[in-house]
């Protein structure tokens, strides 16, 4: 950017702030799209998270809107909005609750679960009672059970593609459901 650019821009910011300071919301929009990546590339320099950078970015234009009156030099609104970014970042940080550090194994419990290979044998096994009672139980129980539980579908799409009320459809569920319970309990170890 060349001088008279530069001079052009400058000129403009100045009739901008001027403009917003008399209570011109328009003209504190266009100041806003002209500062609010630069201002949130300082944000996030100084926090180092992306959307706490976009909130502090927010409420830096904010806290501007309400103090732009305060401003006496026009010309270093950018600096001055750069000030406040710094000021709020820093109170921010002061005020972050710091990072709890977690154990080993309450990381593990709380974040990845654990399969044995008896634990893998066991649920497939599990499944295979499961679906060898679907299997001897009459078409309208297991394609009640299998319309809920495997393709998810709601008592009323249930209602609407078995074409019974609502009330039928649940005594159904309930129904099936036991008598899979049935079917697979003397199955158990």
């Amino acid at each position: 950017m060349d001088a008279f650019e530069n001079d052009a821009r400058q000129l403009r910011t100045e009739t901008l702030v001027r403009a917003a300071q008399r209570g011109d919301r328009e003209a504190f929009g266009q100041l806003f799209a002209q500062f609010e990546r630069s201002i949130f590339a300082v944000a996030l320099r100084r926090l180092g998270d992306y959307s706490e950078a976009e909130e502090l970015c927010q409420d830096v234009f904010v806290q501007a809107l309400t103090k732009i009156s305060q401003l006496r030099e026009p010309r270093s609104f950018g600096g001055w909005l750069r000030a406040i970014t710094h000021r709020l970042a820093i109170n921010r940080l002061v005020r972050r609750t710091p990072a709890t550090p977690l154990e080993p194994e309450d990381l593990e419990s709380r974040c990845v679960e654990h399969r044995t290979p008896l634990d893998s044998a066991l649920h497939g096994e599990e499944k295979s009672r499961v679906r060898a009672g679907l299997a001897r139980l009459r078409a309208l129980d297991r394609d009640t059970l299998v319309a809920f539980y495997v393709h998810g579908q709601t008592l009323l799409e249930m209602s609407d593609e078995f074409e019974a009320p609502l009330g039928t459809i649940k005594r159904r569920l309930h129904v099936a459901r036991k008598r899979l319970a049935r079917e697979v309990e003397p199955m158990a170890v």
